[in-house]
This record gives C-alpha cells, sequence and structure tokens, in this order.
C-alpha cells in the first residue's frame, strides 16, 4: 500500500504575513509620526493664537496731592504813577530810580507862586468878610434891642438880621476859599502814597508841571512800586479750577536762579473761568524782602494741588479712545475681555486718574492691541501686580 505524502504546515507562512504586516504597521507608523507631531504643533500654535498672552494690572489709588507747572506773570503787590495836584514849576527832585522810599517821605518840591499869591488874597477877602460881618452882627443885635421896646418896626429889624446872615455866608464862603487853596498849596510838596521803590523819575529841576488843570493830559512825576511783597498771577486751566483754593503752597523758579525755589502762598482766585481762555485767574503772594525778584519777571509756577476725593490710577498705556469714548480691557474670571467705559480725572503723565467705571479690583490690560474685543479669550502672562 502506497504511503500519502504530508501536507506542509501552516505556521510559518502565518508568521511570515504578521511579520510582513508589522513592518508595514512600523512603516507607516515611522513615516505618520512627523505628520502627526507636527499637526498637534500647529494646534497647539493655533490654540495659543487664538488666546493672546496679555499682562494685566491693578488699580492703585489715586494720590490726594500733585503738583502742577504754569507760566506766571510777577508784578509789584501794589504800584501807582505820582502825578502832581497843582501848576507851578519843579524846585528840586529827593530821589532817583532804585531809591527805596516810606510812605510819607517827601519826593519833590514843586514851585507854585500863582497859588501863593491866590491864597494870599483869599486870607486877604476872608478878612474883609469877618469884619462885615462883625458889624453885621452888632447892628441886628442892636435892631433886636430896639424892636424889644418898639422903638422900630418889626421890618426893619428883620432886614438887619437877613443882612447879618448873607454877611455870615460870604463869611463861609471866603472861609472855604482859604482851605482850598491850602489844599492845593500842600500839594507843592510831593510824598510817597506808601513805602516802596521808586521805578521811573520823569521830571527834572525845571521843569514845567501841569497838573492838567488847564485841558491838558497830565505828566507823572515818579513810578513808585511796593517790592516787598510781589504778586504773581497764574491762569489755572479749568479742569483743574476746583483743585485750588486760598491757603495752597507754590513755590517759584526763574531763569535767572536755575535750581532756586521761591516760596508762595495762594492768595485768592478770581471766583470765576475766564470766558475766552477757560482758565482760572490765580493770585500767589510771595515774600521778597531781599528784593531778589524783580517785578515784571517771567515766572514758573509750581502749584501744589490737593484733591479731597482721589479716584483711581491706572497706566497710560491701559486706555483705549474709541469712538464711544475711553475704555480699558478687564479679564474677567473666565480668562475673558471685558471692555468697560471709564470716566478720566486729573493726568499724572505717565498715569491717568479714573474718576468712574471701575471698582478697583479689576485686572486691567496694559498695552491692549486695537484690534482686541468684548468675549476674547486670553492668557495672563503673570499674576496680576499691584501698581506702585
Amino acid at each position: 500500500m502506497a504511503t500519502q505524502p504530508k501536507s506542509p504546515s501552516p505556521t510559518p507562512t502565518l508568521t511570515l504575513r504578521l511579520i510582513v504586516s508589522a513592518v508595514v504597521v512600523f512603516a507607516l507608523a515611522v513615516g505618520a509620526a512627523p505628520r502627526l507631531t507636527a499637526r498637534m504643533a500647529v494646534d497647539r500654535q493655533t490654540q495659543l493664537l487664538s488666546q493672546p498672552t496679555v499682562a494685566v494690572v491693578r488699580p492703585s489709588t489715586a494720590p490726594a496731592g500733585r503738583t502742577i507747572d504754569l507760566p506766571g506773570d510777577v508784578q509789584a503787590f501794589q504800584s501807582t504813577r505820582i502825578y502832581a495836584r497843582t501848576n507851578g514849576y519843579l524846585s528840586h527832585w529827593y530821589t532817583d530810580i532804585g531809591t527805596k522810599v516810606q510812605a510819607g517821605q517827601l519826593l519833590a518840591d514843586i514851585d507854585a507862586p500863582e497859588v501863593d499869591a491866590q491864597l494870599q488874597q483869599a486870607r486877604s477877602d476872608a478878612d474883609t468878610a469877618m469884619a462885615n460881618f462883625s458889624i453885621a452882627k452888632i447892628t441886628a443885635q442892636r435892631w433886636q434891642e430896639l424892636l424889644a421896646t418898639n422903638s422900630v418896626s418889626r421890618q426893619s429889624a428883620q432886614e438887619n438880621l437877613s443882612a447879618m446872615q448873607a454877611k455870615q455866608a460870604a463869611l463861609a464862603a471866603a472861609n472855604a476859599n482859604v482851605a482850598r487853596l491850602q489844599q492845593l498849596q500842600s500839594y507843592e510838596k510831593v510824598y510817597a502814597p506808601f513805602a516802596g521803590t521808586i521805578t521811573r523819575r520823569n521830571i527834572d529841576t525845571g521843569s514845567l508841571i501841569d497838573a492838567g488843570s488847564n485841558g491838558g493830559a497830565p505828566a507823572a512825576l515818579f513810578d513808585l512800586a511796593e517790592t516787598d511783597r510781589l504778586r504773581v498771577f497764574v491762569d489755572v486751566p479749568q479742569d483743574q479750577a476746583p483743585e485750588v483754593i486760598p491757603g495752597a503752597t507754590a513755590q517759584l523758579s526763574l531763569p535767572q536762579y536755575p535750581g532756586r525755589l521761591f516760596s508762595g502762598v495762594v492768595a485768592r482766585t478770581a471766583g470765576a473761568i475766564d470766558s475766552t481762555s477757560r482758565t482760572l485767574r490765580v493770585e500767589v503772594d510771595v515774600d521778597n524782602k531781599d528784593g531778589t525778584i524783580l517785578p515784571g519777571a517771567f515766572a514758573q509756577v509750581h502749584l501744589n494741588l490737593t484733591n479731597s476725593r482721589p479716584g483711581l490710577s491706572l497706566p497710560a498705556n491701559a486706555l483705549l479712545f474709541r469712538p464711544t469714548g475711553v475704555e480699558v480691557a478687564v479679564v474677567n474670571d473666565q480668562n475673558k475681555v471685558q471692555l468697560m467705559p471709564i470716566v478720566l480725572g486729573r493726568d499724572f503723565g505717565t498715569r491717568v486718574e479714573v474718576r468712574s467705571g471701575l471698582r478697583g479690583n479689576e485686572r486691567v490690560i496694559v498695552n491692549p492691541g486695537d484690534a482686541i474685543s468684548a468675549g476674547q479669550p486670553v492668557r495672563v502672562s503673570t499674576p496680576p501686580a499691584t501698581s506702585a
């Protein structure tokens, strides 16, 4: 009986197929791995780009006090031009420019012979009127005594009484004329009305003095200025006007004294905004007993202002200027952007005051892009830092 040959075992063939399949799968995995890695990187980058990283800051309390610098006009505390009150010729002057004078000090003498002659004549007229009044008074008294005994008529007594009263009125007029001319004669001596410095002398010995009584324009003899104290006038912008109050301190700096400050005090304000410049006129009084500061100079005034109700403070680069107004971008609890309108107050240069619109605990984005929008997810780069 013939023997049947055995069929080959399927195990080697299956193993070979498995090995080939594994090689193919490995080759596919090796080829696809870089693609998957690259795709995952692209997905991560896309996700990062869709959530921009931002820096945030917390609002801080704005300072109550601040200093603003404004140009100032230095003027004498009081100044005047001294005129003559009587016509004549200048006989002598006693003070020149730069002279320090006291109140009531004699500045010049005016020779007015016409006034002196008129005064002498007026005194003579007054003496005549006095004599006429005396005789009229004696006559009236005698007629009153005769009237008591019915020796004269009542009408005659009344006429003498009226004549006495007329002489009395003439005497009063003569005395008044004497007083007027005495006052004019006193104007022949020119005195300083207050203590100060003579800043201008416009006359010389022998100059014709015209007081303007003849219809011409009077000429000033001297210019006098009080320089122990100075008034410095400053125009404060309207938005800062409520912070300026009398008693506030100020400092002055002048270009001829670099690095030196002069102390002053706000004495008063105009109490109204100028309708043309929209500024408040402020007067700062400065002590100048040493005469260092000259009236008429230009000065830079540093006003120390105080706000009784300061708001919040933010960096100026956190603001967004939109057509609807000023806004800030805030990161909420879901790390999404929320745009909040605010009202600005004082400007501190690199920082600004926020009067309303924020509570103070928000995370405000610094340097927000113009394309930032509400509801946009963002990533906070660092923990919120409390601004100084």
